[in-house]
């Protein structure tokens, strides 16, 4: 028998015994965290819920912080690449407006659980990464606000106040994609696009007028 054929095979399986069993825990603590809140949920709740060993957690994540910082660094690492990748490659004010809305609410919309967890635990999460949700999910929107300003897609206004409104309109209506799609999750996408829509429309309206403040001032 080839022995390094034999030993390719053993890492081989070992490497996706250990996806598997990492990818069982952060299942496990997704639904405990929905279920019983951040505060109330316990690593032994998790195990638990997976059928693993009770030490096996410990070769995955060193905390309950660990594991809650995992699910959100996947959840916002995706979220600020589709974000960045769509408002990048806008070529009108209401495309640039309408996928930055939409990548935030598709996100939420597939994973509703998560933004609700974030959403719900935001001291754990400042704890963890120093900010709230939407200011973790949107660190690259005042970069992206200035270049479409240079662009020409949105007036010459001041960037930060602009992000705090885009903020302020997408906060809470994430949280009502979420609740919305947990209650029916087989129109989690046409939720997102709804929202994405409502919200355009809302931004766009002000911003004739704020850019005729900006001409003035």
């Amino acid at each position: 028998m080839d022995m390094l054929k034999l030993s390719d095979d053993v890492g081989g399986k070992r490497a996706m015994n250990r996806i598997r069993n990492r990818n069982a825990i952060l299942v496990a603590a997704r639904e405990c965290f929905r279920e019983n809140g951040y505060d109330n949920s316990t690593i032994r709740d998790m195990v638990r819920r997976t059928g693993l060993a009770a030490g096996t957690f410990y070769n995955y994540f060193s905390s309950k912080q660990d594991i809650f910082a995992a699910l959100l660094t996947d959840f916002l690492s995706q979220l600020n690449e589709d974000m960045s990748r769509y408002r990048r490659s806008a070529s009108s004010t209401r495309d640039f407006i309408y996928y930055a809305y939409l990548a935030l609410y598709s996100a939420t919309a597939r994973d509703p659980a998560i933004y609700e967890l974030a959403h719900q635990n935001q001291r754990a999460l400042r704890d963890l990464f120093g900010s709230d949700i939407l200011g973790l999910a949107m660190l690259s929107l005042e970069e992206d606000v200035r270049d479409a300003i240079a662009r020409g897609l949105l007036p010459d206004l001041d960037p930060e106040y602009l992000c705090a409104a885009f903020f302020g309109v997408a906060y809470d209506i994430s949280t009502v994609v979420a609740r919305r799609t947990h209650q029916e999750p087989e129109l989690a996408q046409q939720e997102a696009e709804k929202a994405a829509h409502f919200s355009t429309e809302l931004f766009l309206g002000g911003l004739p007028a704020m850019a005729e403040l900006s001409s003035q001032g």
